[in-house]
């Protein structure tokens, strides 16, 4: 027997799998089977109609659904997604969505299909035209604050709620904080956009409220997560990393609080400090 020879099919968590690998340590080598997170075609049908194909970890699939459905404005209401069969093929996976005859998504056109596969590094790819790219969200109707002592709280225990981060150290989360800071919910994916669209879609599944509460996500700030907080109504959004210029302009705009390298002992604020409770500025953000 080799030593690449395939792991065993069994997964050891929803989203993660087994796969031979050799390991080196201290001077000597041994074959082990390593966990790694599953990376997956999705194809994104509505009624019938081909829309896009994206890369994802193979979990939380309902909730992606309706979160992506939102987020990329092929539902105007959630009333308006009338359901998923999710169809496993030898591809990949077909996310087979029905909507309503008033759903933006009803009306799609093969035309319409986005012309490259969507990668679970980029929530943007195969966007058709620039204009596609750069859509404006309106600014947060009832913009809420949060205490800079809840963000702490999160903080220390986001790292205990991601369980296939734990197991094979590859994956992003975004979790859902409320105002005393304990957490309510968390998604994670290779992707950190789709862990975004899984949380928005489990939220508005489990009928949660974006009016009060904080956004926490583990990777950086770019400017689709930010347009996704945005359209989602999430008006605090903290980062483990970085943000981007894009993302800060459209934060600034929408009345989003954007805050980045959030750790338990400091963070920066990029747009609306005032939104934080306990944080003093002590210069004006332009």
């Amino acid at each position: 027997m080799s030593e690449f020879d395939p792991a065993p099919a069994d997964k050891l968590h929803p989203g993660i799998v087994g796969r031979a690998t050799i390991r080196w340590r201290g001077g000597e080598r041994r074959p082990v089977i390593d966990s790694v997170a599953e990376e997956v075609p999705v194809a994104m049908l509505y009624n019938g109609t081909p829309f896009s194909v994206m890369m994802t970890t193979p979990s939380d699939l309902e909730d992606f659904a309706l979160g992506f459905s939102m987020s990329e404005r092929l539902i105007q209401h959630a009333s308006e997604f009338l359901g998923v069969e999710i169809r496993p093929c030898i591809e990949g996976i077909e996310l087979y969505m029905r909507v309503s005859s008033t759903a933006p998504a009803a009306s799609l056109s093969a035309a319409a299909a986005r012309l490259l596969p969507g990668r679970s590094g980029c929530g943007l790819c195969g966007a058709r035209q620039l204009e596609d790219v750069m859509r404006m969200t309106p600014p947060i109707e009832s913009p809420s604050t949060f205490p800079v002592a809840s963000l702490r709280l999160a903080l220390a225990s986001l790292g205990g709620m991601q369980p296939m981060n734990a197991i094979a150290g590859s994956t992003h989360a975004a979790a859902w904080v409320e105002p005393d800071g304990q957490i309510s919910l968390v998604r994670e994916d290779v992707g950190r956009h789709n862990a975004l669209d899984k949380l928005a879609g489990a939220m508005r599944r489990q009928s949660l409220s974006t009016d009060a509460g904080l956004l926490l996500i583990s990777s950086r700030a770019s400017y689709e997560m930010v347009s996704k907080a945005a359209h989602a109504g999430m008006a605090v959004v903290a980062a483990v990393s970085a943000p981007t210029a894009l993302a800060i302009d459209l934060a600034k705009a929408a009345g989003i609080c954007l805050v980045g390298f959030a750790r338990h002992d400091g963070f920066n604020v990029y747009s609306h400090p005032e939104r934080l409770l306990g944080f003093e500025a002590d210069n004006r953000i332009y």
